[in-house]
């Protein structure tokens, strides 16, 4: 690609740090993911990078701030100039590869947990692929909020190590789980679950809700793309099931203090997202087929 002009006004010139080789961004390479880019065209959904240089009319922006980058702005490569108004400005001491990744699975968790239940200190929150970097996210900033989380993982290996990372308490996402969480969450009940992976996992959300909770489905994770769930759960106990996805206009005033929050959990150590590997640029290939096995990768794109 040829380097970028100048920025114009209004514009900032940002030097990429890293950026999370994301699901999402293989469905775009697949054309498979709602949005299209006109080829010949980079990749990338999100990332950090520094300012370079400052267009005219841009206040509140420096050479040298660290900024997340908005959302599909192409981030697999080395610079790019991108509108001034939509960059976050996050503290520069805090890990860049951390900050890479709080545009979806930030304000994902946030949203997730503001935007369909009225939560107060103290509730809980059920979610399943409960050692995932949205999970993780989720939990950390639960616990920065005051509510309390359970996490449902797949394997019996994970368990230690989700409840190490912040979780209050950690089953196995099978049928036997279920009485052991409705005996740890008592008369309070649940009134929130959040589903990652499709399938019959919902239908044991569902089990373990309270009368009256709902369902909140961002991702397919085990590969199924319909869902199942006794129908009685939703007509007896009055259940919601709604559907999550984070491009909407009306979500974007939120982000500004979203990515403030986590950004500042970051900085603190209370958020961190487990990263496998870090490739360089020239090793994209290695990086997707990293993530295609399982794994989070990221992209190291410059200084």
């Amino acid at each position: 690609m040829p380097e970028p002009a100048n920025p114009q006004d209004g514009e900032v010139l940002v030097g990429m740090g890293f950026a999370p080789v994301n699901l999402n961004d293989l469905l775009v390479l697949q054309g498979l993911f709602p949005v299209h880019p006109k080829l010949p065209s980079p990749v990338g959904n999100e990332g950090v990078g520094r300012v370079l240089a400052v267009g005219r009319g841009v206040s509140g922006l420096a050479v040298g701030d660290v900024v997340v980058l908005p959302l599909y702005s192409l981030t697999w490569r080395e610079r790019l100039n991108v509108p001034a108004s939509q960059v976050v400005r996050v503290p520069a001491h805090a890990d860049l590869e951390q900050l890479s990744m709080l545009r979806i699975n930030a304000i994902t968790a946030a949203l997730l947990l503001s935007e369909y239940v009225r939560l107060k200190p103290g509730d809980w929150v059920l979610q399943n692929a409960g050692n995932s970097s949205v999970a993780t996210t989720v939990t950390a900033i639960a616990k920065a909020r005051g509510l309390r989380t359970i996490n449902l993982v797949r394997r019996p290996e994970l368990v230690d190590s989700v409840r190490a990372a912040g979780a209050d308490a950690s089953f196995v996402d099978n049928e036997d789980s279920l009485q052991q969480i409705n005996s740890l969450v008592g008369e309070r009940g649940i009134g929130l679950a959040l589903d990652g992976v499709g399938g019959s996992a919902v239908g044991r959300l569902a089990t373990a809700l309270s009368a009256g909770g709902t369902i909140v489905s961002y991702g397919s994770l085990g590969g199924e793309m319909t869902s199942s769930a006794n129908i009685l759960h939703f007509i007896f106990k009055n259940l919601t099931y709604r559907g999550f996805y984070l491009d909407k206009p009306e979500y974007e005033p939120a982000v500004p203090g979203i990515i403030a929050e986590a950004a500042e959990l970051v900085a603190t150590g209370k958020l961190r997202v487990p990263v496998a590997a870090v490739y360089g640029i020239d090793d994209v290939g290695l990086a997707i087929a990293h993530v295609t096995r399982g794994g989070k990768a990221l992209l190291k794109l410059g200084a």
